[in-house]
Formats: C-alpha cells, sequence, structure tokens
C-alpha cells in the first residue's frame, strides 16, 4: 500500500471509534455480597504499562460506566498507549453492560464497590494502578482511597471535575500528606467547582496538582476537551506515549 493510499485508509479517531483492544465482560464481588458488572479492556500486544481503574459520574445524574470520557478512554488508550482500562457500574447502576446489584449509597457504600474493583485489580496483577474518578466518582474516591493510597495498592489519583459536594473537609485534609502523585483536573467553566474556589478549598490538601483547564466545562463534551482529558490521563500513567495521535491505520 502506498503512504496515500495508507493515508486515505487512517481513521479519525473520535466521538465513538473504538481502537483493537481485548475486551472482557467482567464481574466484581463486594464484601456486603453484591454483583458489579464491568469491562477491562488491556491492549492487544503484550503487557500494560500502567491501570486505570474509573469511578463514574453520579448514577442519580445519568452517570454509568459509559459516561463518555470512561468510554473513550477504554476504546483508545489500551491501543494508544497501552493503558489496560477497568470501568465497572456503582451497585444499583445500569448500562448496556447490564445491572449492578444493590442500590444507591450516596458515596458512602460505593466504598465498598471501589474495594472490589481494586480487590480484582491485585487478583489479574494489573500493574500500576491509578485511580481516575470523575464528579461523583472524585467524592467516591476522596471518601474510600486514601488507605490504599497510603499502603502502596495505588500508584496515583486523577480527580476530573471534582465538585466536592460530599466531601468533607477532614476527608479532604487526609489527603495531604498521601506518598503518590495526586491531580485535579478544574474545568473553567464548571458547574460546580471552578478554580478559584478549588484552589480555596485544596489548599488543606496542597500537594494535589490543580490543573485549570481554559474553557473547560464539567463534562468535557466535543472532541477538543476529551482529547485534553485522555492527554492528561497519558501524561500521568505512560508519558512516553504523547502526543496522542488523532488518527489509526486499519
Amino acid at each position: 500500500m502506498s503512504a496515500a493510499d495508507a493515508a486515505a485508509a487512517a481513521i479519525e479517531i473520535r466521538g465513538p471509534v473504538e481502537l483493537p483492544a481485548r475486551r472482557e465482560d467482567i464481574e466484581l464481588r463486594t464484601s456486603d455480597g453484591l454483583r458489579l458488572v464491568g469491562e477491562l479492556a488491556t491492549p492487544l500486544a503484550g503487557d500494560p504499562v500502567a491501570t486505570l481503574l474509573t469511578l463514574h459520574p453520579l448514577p442519580t445524574g445519568g452517570g454509568f460506566m459509559d459516561s463518555h470520557i470512561l468510554r473513550k478512554a477504554a476504546a483508545r488508550l489500551p491501543a494508544l498507549a497501552d493503558i489496560a482500562v477497568l470501568r465497572f457500574n456503582f451497585r444499583g447502576v445500569t448500562s448496556p453492560r447490564g445491572t449492578s446489584e444493590g442500590s444507591f449509597g450516596d458515596g458512602e457504600l460505593e466504598g465498598l464497590d471501589l474495594a472490589a474493583a481494586m480487590a480484582f485489580v491485585r487478583e489479574r496483577d494489573l500493574p500500576s494502578p491509578w485511580l481516575l474518578g470523575w464528579s461523583f466518582g472524585t467524592e467516591v474516591l476522596l471518601k474510600h482511597a486514601r488507605d490504599l493510597a497510603a499502603d502502596g495498592r495505588m500508584a496515583g489519583a486523577i480527580l476530573l471535575s471534582p465538585p466536592l459536594r460530599r466531601t468533607q473537609p477532614a476527608e479532604l485534609a487526609r489527603w495531604a500528606d498521601v506518598g503518590v502523585p495526586v491531580v485535579a483536573i478544574i474545568p473553567e467553566l464548571d458547574d460546580y467547582l471552578r478554580p478559584p474556589e478549588a484552589r480555596e478549598r485544596f489548599a488543606i490538601a496542597p500537594n494535589v496538582e490543580l490543573v485549570e483547564v481554559v474553557g473547560g466545562k464539567h463534562l468535557w463534551v466535543g472532541e477538543e476537551q476529551t482529547y485534553r482529558v485522555l492527554t492528561e490521563i497519558v501524561a500521568r500513567l505512560h508519558p512516553g506515549a504523547l502526543p496522542l495521535p488523532t488518527s489509526w491505520s486499519a
């Protein structure tokens, strides 16, 4: 195939495009006896260099494992950056993958869901696990993942559009001395927490890196905003894979 033919055959990476990966439907078991449904996506060739464990937005607001940033991370990052992506539905949440047992726990019982996902990561010996919480997912992370960071079970944490609505100041303050990187990505035009307030609220945990995104919005709609979020993720988990390509040769 000529270079011109190859260029013509290239697929533009945007929207619902799903790049090659191993995709496995999985189930998690919580300590209170619930079955949660999810998916693990890993690179087709070779082992992953890192793992992204995702915590989705608010279930009562329509959040689930297929919320678009998480779905696109799973669709692209195994192929583009050799990153394994684990997504699952919190208790009581339904997606095309199925329904997780239980009912909404307002960020408290979801800590058991996170523990089940981390147990799966350990059982599969998935490397260098980073937690990515988006919106409500950041509340679950901040409430329940501090000890995972303290004892080395996670490599780092990314807080995407943290609303800090359920997170108490004392809970946030506990993150001030963790020994892993913690990054908060704050959209300029967020619906709940914008950069000036974020600087004030996170002052009690000054080790948290604040990334303020000009023009960013809470839901990160559009390819430009999606690309920015995925770039920030890969910059932490596998910086050698940057810049992320915008096309894929089939």
